[in-house]
């Protein structure tokens, strides 16, 4: 299953995940939800004004959907953080935009990160999602690298219908997602 997208490989998972977890239906079996999208900008607001005006310019280019912005929704005076401010931007992708961002991650970005050797099985959370840091946006292709001064991370969540652990992670394999060994 090399060569597929990863929704023609959702498709195949039941095939493969049935035997072993015993399906009757292709409904029974995990599939992708959503893929959630997460930039803290925190304290680089108090630095820069127009931060979250190049986070929400960068992931619209990465993601072709215009993120939004998230602000506190209390005051907490240890962090200077004020109600109502911005400290971060969120994106949600479903459907085909979700497919065509993975295939983007999975088989473009992620073999571009430095000593890439595959992905940690501890990031699998209990109820079958997966979270994965990302500590630079230049991976992906469509960033510039003339702006390399303003680089910043995110969280990438992949949320899955897999009831547990251990059907999340066969379902992850059957994906293509590039787990350790």
């Amino acid at each position: 299953m090399k060569n597929l997208t990863i929704k023609e490989k959702e498709n195949k998972s039941f095939e493969i995940l049935k035997v072993k977890f015993g399906y009757k239906n292709k409904m029974a079996a995990p599939r992708l939800v959503k893929v959630v999208l997460n930039v803290g900008t925190g304290m680089a607001i108090k630095k820069n004004k127009n931060t979250n005006d190049f986070v929400v310019d960068r992931l619209s280019k990465i993601l072709g959907q215009k993120p939004s912005l998230r602000t506190a929704k209390q005051s907490v005076a240890g962090f200077k953080l004020r109600q109502n401010e911005p400290i971060g931007v969120v994106a949600t992708l479903r459907g085909p935009r979700m497919y065509a961002f993975l295939d983007k991650l999975l088989n473009v970005s992620i073999p571009r990160t430095k000593d890439f050797r595959g992905i940690d099985k501890k990031i699998v959370d209990k109820i079958g999602n997966l979270t994965l840091g990302i500590k630079e946006h230049t991976i992906f292709p469509e960033t510039s690298d003339e702006d390399i001064k303003d680089v910043f991370g995110m969280a990438i969540t992949i949320v899955t219908t897999a009831k547990n652990r251990e059907q999340a992670l066969d379902f992850f394999e059957a994906i293509g997602i590039p787990f350790k060994k």
